[in-house]
């Protein structure tokens, strides 16, 4: 039976977990808004950069810092620590992520974004999916009840500006490829955490996504490198923020609390996101959106990790 100083250091390392991803979720949530400004046009001018090359560049330009955080990491860590250089997981990890980028920006051309966000907000069912029948293992009625919340909550975020059009379900389908692409990330990343630490899964993962959306936005957009100031520094934002903050902390949750659990977490995102278009761009929030925000609170609650209860 663990000693009260040993639980302590658990609860206390949770805790410290739950609040990183808390910041991950915020940090990832101000990205469109980054997204808006290095895609704006500027005295009538094409917009600064492609949507795959805004991809690009909000993963590659934080690389440097990135690999900094893993050399101090690694250099601090106690001597036998695992660091699997480029491990399985985390090259599925970089494929997936990219794959979820690839897929966002694609549904954000082919239908609204309101469309596309409520999409790619099904990441979580994706991951309980994946975990209950595909890895067979045991998934909690609380995680079933909070899951069935967060995406209630999700669709009363967004749900007034949602639109069925039939000359959108392309985009559609390419919002729910996102979802799946980012609910594979958590499953890869969390795998990747056990054999090598947050700094390291974030920057392997991250090294692989550039090069693959390098191809991409060469090959499919027209303005690859940012012209203006304002795209430069959107998209410095959204990489430095947005991706080293955002994902980086996710990374460090992952190694303590499970994929199942931290994915339902990022539900906050889509709060973060309507109350950073309400105090930035002048957007609405509404009262039905407020409940839907309640709901996801209420639903992550509930699917908290209990002590006595087996992670999932």
């Amino acid at each position: 039976m663990a000693s009260p100083s040993t639980t302590a250091r658990l609860d206390s390392g949770i805790t410290s977990a739950f609040a990183a991803l808390c910041l991950g979720a915020v940090a990832m949530g101000i990205s469109p808004i980054f997204v808006r400004f290095a895609s704006a046009s500027v005295g009538g001018a094409p917009a600064d950069v492609g949507p795959f090359a805004s991809a690009f560049w909000r993963v590659s330009l934080c690389l440097p810092l990135l690999y900094a955080w893993m050399r101090i990491e690694e250099k601090r860590a106690p001597a036998g620590t695992p660091k699997v250089r480029f491990s399985r997981a985390s090259i599925l990890g970089g494929i997936v992520f990219a794959g979820d980028l690839f897929f966002w920006h694609l549904a954000i051309l082919k239908t609204t974004v309101a469309n596309a966000t409520f999409f790619a907000t099904m990441a979580p069912l994706f991951v309980v999916l994946t975990v209950w029948l595909v890895l067979r293992q045991r998934v909690s009625r609380g995680t079933f009840m909070g899951l069935g919340l967060c995406l209630l909550g999700g669709a009363a975020l967004i749900g007034q500006s949602l639109q069925a059009d039939p000359a959108r379900i392309e985009g559609d389908l390419y919002g729910v490829a996102t979802a799946f692409f980012f609910g594979m990330y958590f499953l890869a990343a969390s795998r990747a955490r056990k054999t090598a630490g947050a700094a390291r899964v974030t920057f392997e993962a991250g090294l692989i996504t550039s090069a693959i959306l390098l191809v991409i936005a060469v090959l499919f957009d027209t303005r690859v490198i940012p012209q203006t100031a304002q795209g430069i520094a959107a998209l410095l934002a959204m990489s430095y923020v947005s991706h080293a903050g955002g994902q980086g902390l996710l990374a460090i949750a992952l190694g303590r609390l499970p994929a199942v659990f931290s994915s339902l977490v990022i539900f906050l995102e889509a709060i973060a996101a309507a109350l950073f278009g309400w105090a930035i761009l002048g957007e609405q929030l509404t009262l039905v959106q407020s409940v839907g925000g309640a709901l996801i609170l209420f639903g992550i609650w509930i699917a908290r990790p209990k002590a006595d209860a087996p992670a999932g």
